[in-house]
């Protein structure tokens, strides 16, 4: 039975959503407070928080923050509907998703479900025989779900992890946006989701350029593709 943490000051909601979800077969804890959000996130019991943007003590942002921290359990974060900045800042944090409220129940455990099978197939990952993935200068580990970049260990989310082992095993070639969030948040692309772009552009960030290219290049309208050594060498 998986155990889900909710932090959000609506009693009402954490409520109807733990009655909601325990029909279902969760276990499901509610937190009122930020503060008390963090403590309870970073004791090691849940497998997934559902974590509200605006919340008293600390607010949502700051709690993900230092979970982040010390911790890469999943996160799902609720924002306001149609507040993209928030939904960008969460990403960027290290948000493994984020929905908008108000939301269908359904449409939230579909989220939930979607991580945890993620997280379960790590799992399983993780006792089976290590294998190694290297592209140019980036190895990664599946066993110990390590990267590397120039033999310097790397710190990645676990989306992140999973987006760029989706590019490395397809180096050279377009992986469309639509075969990402299938396969990496197991959701079709919405027209106005940037889920997958903002991982994209924090793996950017974390991994640098690839010589004078861009190491993860978009191609307009379609997806990205990682770039190989020797297309760097020819420039």
């Amino acid at each position: 039975m998986d155990h889900l943490l909710i932090i959000d000051d609506d009693v009402a909601l954490c409520g109807l959503v733990t009655e909601y979800l325990e029909q279902l077969g969760f276990l499901v804890e509610s937190v009122y407070r930020g503060d008390a959000g963090v403590e309870r996130a970073l004791a090691g019991n849940h497998a997934l928080v559902v974590l509200d943007v605006m919340l008293p003590g600390l607010d949502g942002f700051e709690v993900l923050r230092r979970i982040r921290a010390e911790s890469q359990i999943p996160v799902l974060m609720l924002t306001a509907k149609g507040e993209d900045v928030d939904r960008i800042v969460g990403l960027e944090i290290g948000a493994d998703d984020y929905l908008g409220k108000p939301f269908n129940p359904r449409e939230l455990t579909a989220r939930i479900r979607a991580i945890l099978r993620r997280t379960s197939a790590k799992a399983g990952a993780d006792r089976g025989p290590r294998k190694r993935l290297t592209v140019g200068d980036v190895e990664l580990d599946n066993g110990t779900r390590a990267v590397s970049l120039g033999g310097e260990n790397v710190e990645l989310t676990a989306v992140e992890f999973d987006l760029l082992e989706k590019l490395l095993r397809a180096a050279g070639r377009i992986v469309t946006r639509e075969e990402l969030s299938r396969q990496v948040l197991g959701r079709s692309v919405s027209p106005f989701d940037r889920s997958i772009d903002m991982h994209i552009s924090n793996l950017r960030k974390k991994l640098g350029r690839l010589g004078e290219l861009e190491r993860i290049k978009t191609v307009r309208g379609v997806g990205y593709i990682y770039a190989l050594a020797s297309a760097a060498d020819g420039e």
